[in-house]
């Protein structure tokens, strides 16, 4: 063949595939630190040192954790918190120590403990040029030359410690040496601006924030499955049409007009057309219903001679978002 025709080939069935339907999938995925996710209430004591508040970046983005709407985590006031230090006298510096957040905590009924600290942020920055092309006059009076210009690279990073401690046994759910950086590039003939080392380290510092949050709880995952759309049987006309007519069901989320219709196809090639079978798989796990998913995957894989690349991927799925959920689940009902 051609190395002409191979391109043609190859885009073709970029095209074929790029243009195939897809589904939506709704995923419950665990709490990547599961001890953290069982422990619902929640201190954050005072950082110390924290040159970019960090504190309050912690609490609010665990606070702003929740699952269907409904809050994952109760964060107790640092005022309550405050307050029980002062009344059982047990601060007598500036700085509370993790042996009396515990104590603390256990008064007002914290399971885990927060602290941490936070590195002053670095700054460098770098200077270098580009070159750019000038021009003057139109037509044959037109003149071009080559200027430099002057640009900057400026990196700054961020180093934070945070630790999560169990209150009941003192022991430590996780502890975390945390660094973020992030560079920043403008040139002289540009609008784009580089932020000061406070408002990037501010940046950088939610990024902490919000990533540690989010390792604590269980959370969704979406991705994308792809529908089978071409016989991979003998169909008659009508049950051609049978398939055609659900994957437009499906398009537009009529996932029970789509049941009906790949069940009334699968009924009539007496259960021997995969993608029937897959297609019915794919409605049922977007419908979260991962078990009766699993099923109409296997049936679909039996009947498979060669490897289908969307049958080996669901398969393979489907196993991990059953074993996942679950998981999930249990993290949630502590």
């Amino acid at each position: 063949m051609k190395p002409s025709s191979l391109l043609l080939l190859f885009i073709m069935s970029f095209l074929i595939n790029g243009c195939a339907q897809k589904v939506t999938v709704k995923a419950l995925e665990p709490a990547e630190i599961s001890a953290a996710s069982k422990t619902k209430n929640i201190a954050v004591t005072k950082f110390y040192p924290d040159y970019v508040n960090l504190t309050d970046k912690v609490e609010a983005a665990i606070s702003q954790q929740s699952i269907d709407g409904t809050p994952y985590f109760t964060v107790i006031n640092r005022s309550d918190f405050n307050k029980v230090i002062k009344e059982q006298k047990l601060q007598n510096s500036g700085v509370v120590d993790e042996s009396t957040a515990v104590e603390v905590g256990g008064i007002l009924g914290a399971q885990a403990i927060i602290s941490g600290s936070v590195d002053q942020p670095t700054l460098s920055d770098d200077k270098y040029y580009e070159e750019r092309t000038k021009c003057r006059g139109k037509g044959e009076a037109r003149q071009c030359w080559k200027i430099k210009v002057s640009c900057l690279t400026r990196t700054i990073s961020l180093t934070a410690q945070i630790r999560m401690i169990d209150v009941k046994t003192s022991t430590i759910i996780s502890g975390d040496n945390v660094r973020r950086q992030r560079r920043w590039s403008r040139c002289a003939d540009d609008s784009r601006t580089i932020p000061s080392k406070q408002a990037g380290a501010q940046n950088l510092a939610n990024s902490i924030a919000n990533h540690f949050a989010y390792r604590l709880t269980p959370h969704y995952q979406y991705m994308s499955v792809t529908l089978l759309e071409d016989p991979d049987i003998e169909y008659t006309d009508l049950q051609e049409r049978l398939l055609e007519n659900a994957l437009l069901y499906i398009e537009q989320s009529r996932y029970d007009k789509g049941e009906q219709l790949l069940s009334r196809l699968i009924e009539s090639t007496d259960a021997q057309s995969y993608v029937a079978l897959y297609d019915l798989g794919v409605i049922y796990e977007a419908r979260g219903d991962f078990t009766e998913a699993q099923h109409y995957y296997n049936a679909a894989d039996k009947l498979t001679i060669e490897p289908v690349e969307e049958i080996n991927l669901a398969v393979n799925r489907i196993v991990r978002l059953i074993t996942n959920e679950k998981t999930a689940q249990a993290q949630m009902a502590q």
